[in-house]
């Protein structure tokens, strides 16, 4: 059964914005990254950082609860997030059959951002807005974290 979590997108400071959260809720960060982090790629949807945009984060997890907030910031390439549009629908699945299924239903009369495809940090992963306009980003771990 696929589990949902809220993902939160900020124009530059999403870092500050987790640690906050994570004073409020305590706990961890399991993984925290920034662009900078990122593996040099020949994909045209995924182009290094700009200078300015390296420190920015790519992604971070918090888990509350039975529940993980995840974060990122925009880029350049993105643009910067309008209020009520920073946010995404996360959805971890069990296997690539149900990403594929998910990801297809979600994106019929939507558009896709990025297709389902393997990742560098070891997930295959698809990133959408549906026909209603709300984001969504659809990820299986092929070797998940206990």
């Amino acid at each position: 059964m696929a589990s949902i979590n809220p993902y939160l997108i900020f124009n530059g400071n999403c870092e500050e914005a987790f640690l906050f959260y994570k004073s409020v809720f305590g706990g961890e960060f399991p993984y925290i990254g920034k662009f900078s982090d990122m593996p040099p790629s020949d994909d045209p949807n995924c182009p290094p950082p700009s200078a300015d945009e390296a420190d920015r984060i790519m992604h971070v997890s918090l888990p509350i609860g039975n529940t993980v907030l995840m974060g990122s910031d925009s880029t350049s390439q993105s643009g910067d997030v309008p209020f009520g549009g920073n946010f995404s629908i996360s959805i971890n699945t069990d296997s690539r059959a149900e990403a594929d299924k998910l990801f297809n239903g979600l994106s019929a009369g939507g558009t896709t951002i990025m297709p389902m495809q393997n990742t560098f940090w070891g997930a295959y992963f698809g990133m959408l807005t549906d026909k209603f306009g709300i984001g969504w980003m659809v990820n299986f771990d092929e070797n998940p974290q206990k």
